[in-house]
């Protein structure tokens, strides 16, 4: 078994589900699951979903990690533990024992009851001068599960288990390839090197916000930079997010929009439903209009990396019970957006399709925060030396939103890289290629002892 193999392992079995996905009825019981975790048997906490919310047990495990191979380790406060307040602003840092570079005790290791979330930061820091800074970003939070998913299996040269490529096994990759780095003979003199584990990314990305509110690597941005299209020659930085890439550059990601549609109609007895305005009937001919001709319009455009843009009804909900004429039907729907898209676009172009065909819907947004598409300049001196060290010689796009949008808009270019398949991602039977891991862990190690 390799570091990185040892690692993933460590990973899979240490839950962090997205506490937006932990059931409603829990909710309450998962505020006081810092307190009771350790006085309950194995069994007891496999049977409390409450104790699979939050990314507290990577970021410390991480953490130690990190701390042994002799980087300097600090925790960025992202989310309060009030589960009600998830999607609130991030806040500033709050490090260790109050100081850059902390080795401190957890933040997680208080008192309190509730299950506070952060980011955790580990910096190799060069001998000289910081000229350029590399920041290695995968996430740490995952999807749903249940407790047999937390329990690592190798079979065939695979990996299972919940997280197993998205992200854990860029994680893994990531932290392996730096703690190697940090004890190598030779290192970058001139290049930091950051490893930032993110909270948040499968439900409001409220840790990628943070980081690029954080003071120390606002320094990073520019005003220019909001739409990834950065000069090349004057950034110092670059993001690379760990997402399950099959280990290709992504420099370009489709973003995404939840837009709800509300018909509003009259109601009336079922029995005599000539006296109401039938709501889900007016949906209906919208969701006709949407995957038919909008869906059409949408094909005739396309993005070199990306294709074109689509549209899917992903949810509908209207009326009441069967004998009465609904007043009210809503759909909500997932529109993937393309560079150079924009919400009140896509507005628009719904808002007249539906009035040219004599339809009406109030339109609004179900998203917590902005998740627009990501195109990263291709001719910056980082990513083009990125792109050679791996042997790739054409730059890659994807289907899926993540953190490297929300680091971009905020002026840390960046690209998507990781071992794994996003097909394997969120499924029952998550897994990764060992082989895919283990070459993941050995490019990026290339590509960062490349570095001045």
């Amino acid at each position: 078994m390799t570091r990185t193999e040892k690692l993933l392992a460590e990973l899979i079995a240490l839950p962090s589900v997205n506490p937006a996905f932990v059931p409603k009825n829990v909710v309450g019981t998962a505020r006081r699951a810092v307190r009771w975790e350790a006085e309950l048997p194995s069994a007891a906490r496999a049977a409390r979903p409450y104790l699979l919310a939050g990314e507290k047990r990577m970021a410390d495990f991480l953490a130690s990690v990190a701390a042994r191979a002799g980087l300097e380790v600090e925790f960025q406060k992202v989310l309060p533990a009030d589960f009600k307040r998830w999607g609130e602003t991030p806040g500033e840092p709050v490090l260790a024992d109050g100081h850059l570079g902390s080795r401190g005790r957890s933040p997680h290791q208080t008192n309190e009851t509730d299950l506070v979330r952060y980011n955790v930061i580990a910096r190799l820091l060069p001998r000289n001068k910081i000229r350029q800074t590399i920041l290695l970003a995968p996430h740490l939070d995952t999807v749903g599960a249940d407790g047999s998913q937390f329990v690592p299996r190798r079979k065939n040269g695979r990996l299972y288990g919940r997280g197993a490529c998205d992200t854990k096994g860029s994680v893994a990759a990531m932290l392996t390839a730096l703690c190697e780095l940090a004890k190598a003979k030779s290192r970058p003199s001139e290049t930091e090197i950051v490893f930032a584990g993110l909270v948040d990314e499968e439900n409001a990305q409220a840790g990628s916000r943070a980081l690029v509110r954080c003071p120390a690597f606002r320094r990073f941005g520019q005003p220019a930079a909001a739409t990834g299209r950065l000069k090349a020659g004057h950034q110092t930085v670059l993001a690379i997010v760990g997402e399950p890439t099959r280990l290709r550059v992504v420099t370009a990601h489709k973003g995404s929009l939840w837009l709800q549609l509300e018909t509003r109609g009259r109601a009336a007895h079922g029995a005599t439903p000539q006296f109401g305005q039938n709501a889900v009937h007016e949906m209906a001919r919208v969701v006709d209009m949407l995957e038919t001709e909008y869906a059409a319009r949408l094909r005739k455009q396309r993005h070199p990396l990306l294709g074109a843009a689509t549209v899917n009804v992903g949810m509908i909900s209207g009326g009441a019970q069967p004998n009465i004429v609904p007043d009210r039907c809503a759909i909500t729907i997932d529109r993937r957006t393309l560079p150079g898209e924009t919400e009140a676009g896509v507005r628009r172009e719904i808002t007249a399709l539906l009035r040219a065909k004599g339809l009406s819907a109030k339109i609004s947004s179900t998203k917590l925060a902005p998740c627009v598409p990501l195109e990263t300049n291709p001719k910056l001196p980082l990513v083009r030396h990125f792109l050679r060290s791996v042997g790739q010689t054409r730059f890659a796009g994807v289907d899926f939103f993540c953190d490297a949008a929300v680091l971009s808009a905020g002026g840390i270019p960046s690209v998507v890289f990781g071992p794994g398949d996003i097909a394997q991602a969120h499924t029952a039977d998550e897994w990764i290629s060992l082989a895919s891991l283990e070459r993941g862990k050995n490019l990026l190690l290339n590509f960062l002892k490349s570095l001045p």
